[in-house]
């Protein structure tokens, strides 16, 4: 009974200190502005998805895809963005983060201009079928949004203290899902906002055009990103060894329990 009182105790006041450690580590200008930086890029960029859905598979005002023939469009999509992944790890991963973020972004928003291309159904003047436009821009899409989200991933991975990397970790991932949540709403907002329905798309290309907008406009907070070298550290010291001796007393705690029931 004792010992699981002891070990109820124990748990919530190591809970307690990583509430602690997180509060007091968001705290600092190194980690809460590149974390909010996150959070508007995701926001930023909201999503279109479902209008263009309906657009694609509308047969008088769009191209009449199939829905079969759109999902292996995303089946491709995603074979796409592995190759994302492969292009930072081979080629990218060493550049500082600020500029990599800057650049990807740029190329996020511009690449958008290929769905307004797309919807004004320009790609038939340059003799470009549409089954083979919409597949060459969505790896395009992807793969830049893969080399887009990569950096921000490794560089929420260095704003984890010792001894809290876990939890600080998923926190950061919320801040990330809850940008994505974001996206849909103001996507859904926009979307109704200019009465694009299911049978209505004379406003889609506006809408999409404004989401270009957006994601060029991230670029304006592209200051909150540190600028440094991936060798430098961006935590202060004094957390990093704060956390450091927080562990080794936990360590100790442990250690001195498993020899009081070997008595």
């Amino acid at each position: 009974m004792f010992d699981t009182y002891d070990h109820n105790y124990l748990s919530l006041e190591k809970l307690g200190g990583a509430m602690k450690g997180m509060y007091k580590t968001i705290k600092f200008p190194q980690v809460w502005k590149p974390s909010l930086y996150m959070y508007m890029s995701l926001a930023l960029s909201i999503s279109t998805h479902e209008g263009q859905f309906y657009w694609y598979t509308n047969p008088k005002a769009g191209p009449a895809f199939t829905q079969e023939f759109i999902g292996i469009i995303y089946a491709i999509g995603a074979l796409a963005s592995i190759v994302g992944v492969l292009i930072y790890h081979k080629i990218l991963k060493d550049f500082p983060f600020r500029n990599l973020i800057f650049f990807a972004q740029l190329l996020y928003g511009l690449s958008g201009m290929l769905d307004l291309i797309f919807i004004f159904r320009w790609n038939s003047y340059l003799g470009i079928p549409d089954y083979l436009f919409v597949v060459m821009e969505e790896c395009v899409s992807r793969i830049i949004t893969r080399i887009r989200w990569m950096p921000m991933i490794v560089l929420s991975t260095r704003l984890c203290p010792l001894g809290i990397e876990g939890t600080f970790f998923a926190l950061l991932m919320c801040i990330d899902s809850f940008g994505s949540l974001s996206s849909k709403w103001g996507g859904g907002m926009i979307l109704r906002l200019f009465h694009v329905t299911r049978t209505d798309f004379r406003n889609l290309w506006l809408v999409v055009f404004i989401r270009n907008i957006l994601r060029l406009a991230t670029l304006a907070f592209i200051f909150l990103i540190p600028k440094v070298d991936r060798s430098e550290t961006l935590i202060p010291s004094d957390i990093l060894m704060k956390a450091t001796i927080i562990e080794s007393v936990d360590d100790v705690g442990i250690q001195l329990v498993t020899v009081h029931e070997n008595k």
